[in-house]
């Protein structure tokens, strides 16, 4: 387990790019958070450190529940999901999750919680978003491969 605080929505893209940059395809995350702890800046980030196209269009896909970008020249494709809306698993796995989660492939949960059961065995990295002050968060990493930590140690 790995625990950062960031100072600034700033401060979070820029872990995430960290992470971004390490991986490697067939990564699934899962991320947990209230409302504001930075779950999208996070996001945003990561999708940057693998080089997506067009990283400004990275924005929480709230109402199409479903994202993607493509990153490093088109040879990952990240889904961006985000399950605030979703109302049972089945409708969590009517959206195609098992179908993204591919070599080529890095998906992001947002609200991972709420279809954690779903997400069983697919060895998901966890990132855990607290709020420690107005613009501090803390960021709980569990479950991450060796490469993922040594990127951002």
């Amino acid at each position: 387990m790995i625990e950062i605080v960031t100072n600034s929505a700033v401060e979070t893209v820029e872990l995430g790019k960290q992470i971004g940059a390490s991986l490697r395809g067939g990564e699934v995350f899962a991320l947990v958070g209230n409302l504001g702890t930075g779950k999208t800046h996070l996001i945003k980030g990561i999708s940057l450190g693998l080089e997506a196209h067009d990283p400004d269009q990275v924005n929480s896909p709230t109402f199409v529940m479903v994202n993607e970008y493509f990153g490093r020249e088109g040879l990952i494709h990240i889904y961006h999901i985000d399950a605030y809306r979703i109302e049972s698993l089945a409708e969590f796995e009517a959206l195609g999750f098992e179908e993204y989660c591919r070599p080529d492939s890095v998906v992001l949960v947002e609200w991972a919680d709420k279809v954690a059961g779903a997400m069983e065995g697919f060895g998901c990295i966890e990132l855990r978003l607290e709020h420690v002050a107005e613009t501090q968060r803390k960021i709980i990493i569990q479950n991450a491969p060796e490469y993922l930590t040594a990127a951002i140690a």
